[in-house]
């Protein structure tokens, strides 16, 4: 029998990674005789380095950079030869030519400029900036990376990529003609222009992301993200403000039309996803379209006899296209029931038919325990799901099916 093992994050709690792990080493003491395939996922936030670097047998490099209150960090730089980059992935990074030598460096927006980096107290879209994740990018260009994917997710930020924009090239100036540092939201009104430009042989940039919100309004960044990265909600609508008139300044200096903040995405990361669009170059793709492909999903749930999959909270956006949503689509699709682990349900949500949802949480522990204590409880969770016996029976019902 085998198992597929493609859990997301657990966030604040468990990294992709290590939940597979937990669930592996749980279900083995259970049913030793299993083959387990371990399949951790992302979605462009926090270990799209290192998930897509390890499946592909590539390398990372240490690099210190700012992070979002410019406090020193390291964070990592992925390196996969184009004849390690699968097939289907190729695909999704288009109008590139490449030898199969060549190199694409691979940034986590989340390792250099994300929320995680800071603790409660810290946290303000205000005073955080992206200029960690412009050192990265740039570190790669220097390096003589062919092509760059980013993945847009879990930023700290709302600084439309500001901060990251004024390392590759971007200049902002006051009245006097002098540089304004740092680029974080709260110095934007000393701002009086912008200048400068992204040098020519800067490679092509993917912006992995399936956020699809626009750069403002009701759905933009500020609104929709701002508050769980510190904003106040009475400081919502200054922040968009802000931001409208900052994007009017970066599309007038790319010759470009105000429209392209309502292209779906360019609210990501804080509008990172913009800031990078309308100066850099940059190219959106679908981050869990392209992680599919790249770890090669629908052919390890095809043979698999049984799915499980998971994240830290299961709501409308997990079923809209993130990870635990493709595996959930796709599994279906092929007939196959899908047992999900996770924190917390959003009320109301409409579980699909064929998915059984195992909340890991006890209902009377506080969030905090929850988080602290995540490891225990997902263990506990799948023994007892392997305790019930029913899932020894899907797996051969499956594996019928099947031959």
């Amino acid at each position: 029998m085998r198992l597929l093992l493609a859990l997301d994050k657990f966030k604040d709690s468990l990294g992709a990674i290590r939940a597979c792990e937990v669930v592996a080493e749980t279900w083995r003491k259970e049913s030793p005789d299993w083959q387990v395939d371990l399949c951790p996922l992302t979605d462009g936030g926090d270990g799209f380095v290192s998930i897509l670097s390890r499946s592909s047998g590539g390398r990372m490099d240490k690099v210190m950079v700012a992070g979002p209150r410019h406090q020193p960090t390291s964070a990592e730089i992925g390196w996969v030869q184009w004849a390690q980059v699968p097939l289907g992935a190729r695909a999704r990074l288009t109008g590139l030519s490449m030898s199969e030598t060549d190199r694409v460096a691979l940034v986590e927006m989340a390792s250099a400029s994300g929320l995680s980096l800071l603790q409660e107290n810290e946290r303000d879209p205000w005073q955080a900036d992206s200029r960690g994740t412009g050192q990265l990018l740039q570190n790669a260009a220097a390096q003589g990376a062919k092509a760059i994917l980013l993945g847009l997710g879990g930023s700290a930020t709302n600084d439309l990529g500001l901060g990251a924009l004024g390392v590759l090239g971007l200049e902002a100036t006051d009245e006097n003609g002098q540089i304004v540092e740092p680029l974080a939201p709260a110095h934007w009104s000393r701002i009086r222009s912008l200048g400068g430009k992204i040098s020519p042989t800067f490679p092509p940039l993917f912006l992995a992301c399936d956020v699809t919100n626009p750069l403002l309004g009701p759905q933009g960044a500020a609104a929709m993200y701002g508050p769980q990265k510190g904003l106040g909600r009475e400081d919502v609508g200054r922040m968009d403000l802000a931001s409208h008139q900052m994007a009017k300044m970066l599309t007038q200096l790319g010759g470009q039309s105000f429209s392209l903040t309502e292209v779906p995405g360019a609210g990501a990361a804080g509008g990172t996803a913009f800031g990078l669009l309308s100066f850099a170059g940059g190219r959106m793709i679908s981050g869990g379209e392209l992680v599919s492909d790249w770890l090669n999903l629908s052919a390890r749930i095809k043979a698999a006899d049984l799915v499980f999959t998971g994240e830290g909270r299961l709501d409308r956006t997990s079923l809209q296209g993130k990870g635990p949503g493709l595996v959930i689509g796709k599994a279906l699709e092929m007939g196959k029931k899908v047992h999900v682990f996770t924190g917390a349900v959003e009320p109301g949500l409409m579980i699909p038919c064929g998915v059984e949802v195992h909340v890991i949480s006890p209902s009377h522990v506080p969030i905090a325990q929850a988080l602290s204590q995540a490891e225990k409880y997902l263990q506990e969770s799948v023994s007892l799901a392997c305790a019930n016996g029913g899932l020894e029976r899907e797996a051969s019902f499956s594996r019928r099916q099947k031959s």
